[in-house]
Protein backbone atom coordinates (compact mmCIF):
# COMPACT_ATOMS: atom_id res chain seq x y z
CA UNK A 1 0.00 0.00 0.00
CA UNK A 2 1.12 3.50 -0.87
CA UNK A 3 -0.46 6.68 0.47
CA UNK A 4 -0.35 9.49 -2.11
CA UNK A 5 -0.86 13.08 -0.99
CA UNK A 6 -0.69 16.27 -2.99
CA UNK A 7 1.72 18.93 -1.78
CA UNK A 8 -1.25 21.10 -0.79
CA UNK A 9 -2.50 18.29 1.49
CA UNK A 10 0.90 17.97 3.12
CA UNK A 11 0.92 21.74 3.67
CA UNK A 12 -2.57 21.61 5.24
CA UNK A 13 -1.61 18.72 7.52
CA UNK A 14 1.59 20.50 8.54
CA UNK A 15 -0.35 23.65 9.46
CA UNK A 16 -3.00 21.62 11.33
CA UNK A 17 -0.58 19.55 13.45
CA UNK A 18 1.68 22.51 14.20
CA UNK A 19 -1.33 24.62 15.27
CA UNK A 20 -2.50 21.77 17.52
CA UNK A 21 0.84 21.43 19.30
CA UNK A 22 1.45 20.55 22.12
CA UNK A 23 -1.71 18.40 21.88
CA UNK A 24 -2.21 15.76 19.22
CA UNK A 25 -3.99 16.95 16.07
CA UNK A 26 -5.91 14.62 13.77
CA UNK A 27 -7.91 14.21 10.59
CA UNK A 28 -9.28 11.87 7.95
CA UNK A 29 -8.22 11.08 4.38
CA UNK A 30 -10.93 10.99 1.72
CA UNK A 31 -10.15 9.62 -1.73
CA UNK A 32 -9.87 6.51 -3.88
CA UNK A 33 -7.79 3.37 -3.89
CA UNK A 34 -6.38 2.32 -7.26
CA UNK A 35 -4.15 -0.76 -7.53
CA UNK A 36 -2.97 -0.55 -3.92
CA UNK A 37 -2.39 3.21 -4.02
CA UNK A 38 -4.57 5.26 -1.68
CA UNK A 39 -4.97 8.57 -3.52
CA UNK A 40 -6.07 11.38 -1.22
CA UNK A 41 -8.48 13.82 -2.85
CA UNK A 42 -9.66 15.69 0.27
CA UNK A 43 -8.75 16.11 3.91
CA UNK A 44 -11.17 16.21 6.80
CA UNK A 45 -9.41 18.27 9.47
CA UNK A 46 -10.88 17.18 12.79
CA UNK A 47 -10.80 18.71 16.24
CA UNK A 48 -9.20 16.41 18.77
CA UNK A 49 -12.03 15.56 21.17
CA UNK A 50 -9.93 13.60 23.65
CA UNK A 51 -10.86 14.98 27.05
CA UNK A 52 -9.37 13.50 30.18
CA UNK A 53 -7.75 15.94 32.58
CA UNK A 54 -6.11 13.08 34.50
CA UNK A 55 -4.41 11.69 31.37
CA UNK A 56 -0.73 12.58 31.28
CA UNK A 57 -0.05 11.07 27.85
CA UNK A 58 -1.12 12.39 24.48
CA UNK A 59 -4.18 10.86 22.81
CA UNK A 60 -6.61 11.82 20.08
CA UNK A 61 -10.27 11.12 19.42
CA UNK A 62 -12.42 11.71 16.37
CA UNK A 63 -15.97 10.95 17.57
CA UNK A 64 -17.85 8.25 15.61
CA UNK A 65 -20.53 10.74 14.58
CA UNK A 66 -17.87 12.95 12.97
CA UNK A 67 -16.40 9.96 11.13
CA UNK A 68 -19.92 9.20 9.88
CA UNK A 69 -20.33 12.76 8.58
CA UNK A 70 -16.96 12.50 6.80
CA UNK A 71 -17.98 9.13 5.36
CA UNK A 72 -21.23 10.58 4.02
CA UNK A 73 -19.40 13.55 2.48
CA UNK A 74 -16.94 11.17 0.86
CA UNK A 75 -19.72 8.94 -0.53
CA UNK A 76 -21.56 11.96 -1.94
CA UNK A 77 -18.40 12.84 -3.87
CA UNK A 78 -17.77 9.26 -5.03
CA UNK A 79 -14.91 8.87 -2.54
CA UNK A 80 -14.27 6.77 0.56
CA UNK A 81 -12.39 7.07 3.83
CA UNK A 82 -8.84 5.88 3.14
CA UNK A 83 -7.36 6.41 6.56
CA UNK A 84 -6.47 8.82 9.29
CA UNK A 85 -3.63 11.05 10.41
CA UNK A 86 -2.51 12.32 13.77
CA UNK A 87 0.52 13.93 15.33
CA UNK A 88 2.89 12.71 18.00
CA UNK A 89 4.04 15.81 19.89
CA UNK A 90 7.71 15.49 20.86
CA UNK A 91 7.65 11.74 20.10
CA UNK A 92 8.66 9.61 17.11
CA UNK A 93 6.27 9.00 14.20
CA UNK A 94 5.77 5.38 15.28
CA UNK A 95 2.43 3.88 16.36
CA UNK A 96 1.88 3.40 20.07
CA UNK A 97 0.11 0.43 21.64
CA UNK A 98 -2.89 2.74 22.04
CA UNK A 99 -2.77 3.47 18.28
CA UNK A 100 -2.71 -0.27 17.50
CA UNK A 101 -5.57 -1.05 19.88
CA UNK A 102 -7.78 1.57 18.19
CA UNK A 103 -6.83 1.02 14.54
CA UNK A 104 -8.41 -1.13 11.82
CA UNK A 105 -6.71 -3.14 9.07
CA UNK A 106 -6.70 -1.78 5.49
CA UNK A 107 -6.69 1.92 6.44
CA UNK A 108 -3.63 4.14 6.06
CA UNK A 109 -2.39 5.77 9.26
CA UNK A 110 -0.09 8.74 8.84
CA UNK A 111 1.74 9.79 11.98
CA UNK A 112 3.56 13.11 12.00
CA UNK A 113 6.20 13.74 14.64
CA UNK A 114 5.99 17.35 15.84
CA UNK A 115 9.14 18.43 17.67
CA UNK A 116 9.01 21.77 19.49
CA UNK A 117 6.03 22.82 17.39
CA UNK A 118 7.47 21.86 13.98
CA UNK A 119 6.44 18.84 11.88
CA UNK A 120 9.66 16.88 11.40
CA UNK A 121 8.95 13.27 10.39
CA UNK A 122 6.10 11.73 8.39
CA UNK A 123 5.48 7.97 8.36
CA UNK A 124 2.63 5.83 7.04
CA UNK A 125 1.49 2.63 8.70
CA UNK A 126 -1.03 -0.12 8.00
CA UNK A 127 -2.35 -2.53 10.64
CA UNK A 128 -1.95 -6.22 9.84
CA UNK A 129 -5.11 -8.27 9.28
CA UNK A 130 -4.60 -10.10 12.58
CA UNK A 131 -4.20 -6.68 14.32
CA UNK A 132 -0.94 -7.78 15.92
CA UNK A 133 1.37 -5.13 14.44
CA UNK A 134 1.70 -2.14 12.16
CA UNK A 135 3.69 -2.38 8.94
CA UNK A 136 5.36 0.73 7.58
CA UNK A 137 4.19 1.76 4.12
CA UNK A 138 5.32 4.32 1.53
CA UNK A 139 4.29 7.96 1.44
CA UNK A 140 4.30 9.78 -1.90
CA UNK A 141 3.97 13.54 -2.15
CA UNK A 142 2.99 14.79 -5.63
CA UNK A 143 2.48 18.35 -6.95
Amino acid sequence: MILRLRQIHQDQIRAHVEAGYPAEACGIFLGREVDGVKIVERLWLADNRWVDPTEQTHRFLIPPEEVLVAEREAAAAGLEILGFFHSHPDHPARPSNFDREHAWPWYAYLIVSVENGRATDWRVWELSEDRSAFMERRLEIVP
